[in-house]
């Protein structure tokens, strides 16, 4: 999912200000949490009481939705859940055509055609810096869900990339998380070996592909150069002269190797939880807001977060973390009170803390109380240790370098267009701005 626009190099969203986020949260920092499937409430009802709500957050709106209902009695939510790829096609033709909800999930930044740059500089998303929280929040989460200086994108949890093991198929296939380059390639052919692939892949859901790639990309292009954003807006730098190429070159050896199970194209991303969830699987490569979603397939099993290791320097690996999606408000919306309403519940300590628990993230604003879960240590250790780069479509100048990536990642896997070739569109794309 997990990211953005060209951002004033003041507002760039760096790492140290994560950093000092976490520190200040207790806490920990893509893409965006993305669910399969389409699911509708039965809250029903009409009226000035009723909140029309879509959102991407499959697995964890119900428990917010339920709670705002009972903190706000004779309201009702009508909300709909649905996967990343439907829900970006759908939003901004509902939005165009004054069929959009009150209240809507919206990514940070620019990096797809739900983002908030992209919503919000047409006119679609109501300003919402006169909220109390929206001065609270810390400048690396506030430079991407700003536009133009103003806040339109309640962002409540903050998430990273990475390896989520399934700690009980790991101890019975007896092996151990790798931590470097040539480990990782040896723990794929020893997992393959004994029959039980090392991580699922469902890329038939396009928005997927990214995210084995931003692991490899953190390490090869940041680890290196951590100015390489800037370097990209200056023109001073691009994908296709960059380790942006070993990056993709380790993507495609690991499936060489082994490290997914087969036909990965023809896997969509329930299909890829399930088979970590249950064992087919060691793990799978995802945002942490997975392990929440493991937990519910497998509520006796246990998942650990892990850096994805793309050197053979264990102190060199870096973790694509940043702020999530978060929740707009439709700046048409037929009930706009009650969407306020929701979306400072959202960010109150009770809304963000329910979010962050069902979806294993961890809180954007400080002094919720929250306890981080023991299976994002270390991924909270990277981030108070800078050791972390945001989600890299979060910082790119316009949706399509993305949705370039997704489609051609999945050419890449069915042969029908190479790494050289992807690298160059995506240069192009970016070029061509906003």
């Amino acid at each position: 999912m997990i990211p953005a626009f060209l951002l004033r190099k003041g507002d760039l969203m760096n790492t140290r200000n994560l950093t000092v986020l976490v520190a200040a949260t207790t806490a920990t920092a893509l893409l965006a949490a993305c669910s399969g499937g389409t699911k509708a409430s039965d809250s029903g009802g009409g009226g000035s009481k009723t909140l029309t709500l879509a959102s991407v957050d499959q697995g964890s709106v119900e428990d917010v939705v339920k709670a705002f209902e009972k903190a706000n009695p004779g309201v009702k939510v009508r909300y709909t859940t649905s996967g990343a790829d439907q829900y970006q096609q759908q939003i901004r033709t509902q939005l165009s055509s004054g069929t959009a909800p009150d209240v809507m999930s919206v990514w940070p930044g620019n990096g797809n055609p739900g983002a908030t740059y992209v919503l919000a500089k047409p006119g679609y998303l109501r300003d919402l810096s006169d909220q109390p929280w929206a001065a609270k929040l810390p400048d690396a989460v506030k430079s991407v869900a700003q536009y133009e200086g103003k806040t339109y994108n309640a962002v409540f949890g903050l998430n990273g990339i990475g390896a989520v093991y399934n700690q009980q198929a790991m101890e019975k296939a007896g092996l151990t998380p790798p931590d470097t380059w040539k480990e990782l390639l040896a723990f794929c052919r020893d997992a393959k070996a004994k029959g039980t692939p090392a991580f699922a892949l469902g890329i038939q859901d396009n928005w997927v592909t990214q995210l084995v790639l931003y692991s490899m990309v953190a390490t090869t292009v940041y680890g290196d150069d951590r100015d390489f954003d800037q370097k990209m807006q200056a023109g001073q730098a691009t994908f296709a002269k960059s380790a942006w190429t070993t990056a993709v070159d380790k993507y495609l050896t690991m499936e060489k190797t082994g490290c997914f199970q087969k036909n990965p194209l023809g896997t969509n991303y329930e299909a890829s939880q399930q088979l970590a969830a249950t064992g087919k699987t060691l793990g799978i490569v995802q945002g942490n807001w997975v392990i929440a979603l493991l937990k519910g397939k497998n509520p006796k099993g246990t998942f650990t977060f892990k850096a994805l290791p793309a050197t053979d320097d264990p102190a060199a690996t870096l973790i694509p973390a940043a702020a999530g999606a978060g929740y707009g408000v439709n700046a048409k919306a037929k009930n706009p009170e009650l969407a306020l309403k929701f979306v400072n519940f959202v960010m109150s300590p009770e809304g963000m803390n329910l979010f962050v628990k069902k979806q294993g993230s961890l809180p954007s604003l400080p002094d919720t109380g929250h306890k981080v879960d023991p299976s994002l240590t270390e991924l909270s250790t990277f981030i108070q240790d800078d050791r972390t780069v945001p989600f890299m479509d979060q910082l790119w100048p316009n949706p399509k370098v993305q949705q370039t990536m997704l489609s051609g990642l999945q050419e890449i896997f069915s042969g029908q267009t190479t790494s050289a070739e992807l690298l160059a569109e995506m240069d192009a794309d970016y070029k061509a701005g906003s």
